[in-house]
C-alpha cells in the first residue's frame, strides 16, 4: 500500500483524545498534526509535524478569520492526501481547505454529540467523504452519516 500524508486535526481536549485513540489508522503513513492549544504541541510532535492554530468559534469572527488563514496555509504547504478530524472549528476549517485541494475528508463526530451532529459536523457534510457518528441514532438521522462504533 502506498504511504499517504494524513493530516490529523482536533481541538485540544476531548476532541484530541478521541482522535488519538485511532492510532492504528495512520501507522505507516506520514502524519501532520493540527490542534488548537500549545499544551498539546509536544505530545503531537512525537507523531509528526505539528501546527498550533489557536482556538476559535462563531462568537469570535476575527479570531476565526485568523485561524482560517492559518489552516489554509497549512493545507497549501502540506498538501495532505487525507484529512481526519474529530472537530471542532479548526477541524472543520482544515477539512474544508483539504477538500478544496483534493484531499479525502474523514470526519468522526465527538461522542459528546449524542442527539445530533455537532455544528462543525453538519457544516462539513457536503464536503466530507466519510462522516461517522459515535451514536447509531444520530447516524440514522442524517444522510451520508454512518455508525461504526465508539472511540472511547
Amino acid at each position: 500500500m502506498k504511504s499517504l500524508k494524513i493530516c490529523l486535526v482536533a481541538s485540544a481536549g476531548g476532541h484530541l483524545s478521541q482522535l488519538l485513540s485511532l492510532v492504528p489508522v495512520w501507522e505507516g503513513h506520514q502524519v501532520v498534526c493540527v490542534s488548537t492549544g500549545l499544551m498539546v504541541q509536544e505530545k503531537l510532535q512525537a507523531i509528526g509535524t505539528t501546527y498550533i492554530v489557536g482556538e476559535c468559534n462563531r462568537q469570535q469572527p476575527v479570531k476565526t478569520l485568523g485561524v482560517m488563514v492559518k489552516c489554509l496555509k497549512i493545507v497549501w504547504n502540506e498538501r495532505p492526501s487525507v484529512v481526519l478530524s474529530t472537530g471542532a472549528a479548526a477541524g472543520f476549517l482544515v477539512c474544508f481547505w483539504g477538500k478544496l485541494f483534493g484531499a479525502k475528508v474523514i470526519w468522526v463526530d465527538s461522542i459528546a454529540n449524542a442527539e445530533k451532529l455537532s455544528m462543525s459536523g453538519r457544516m462539513i457534510r457536503p464536503f466530507a467523504d466519510v462522516i461517522l457518528s459515535q451514536w447509531p441514532d444520530v447516524a440514522a438521522k442524517y444522510p451520508k452519516v454512518e455508525y461504526a462504533g465508539e472511540l472511547i
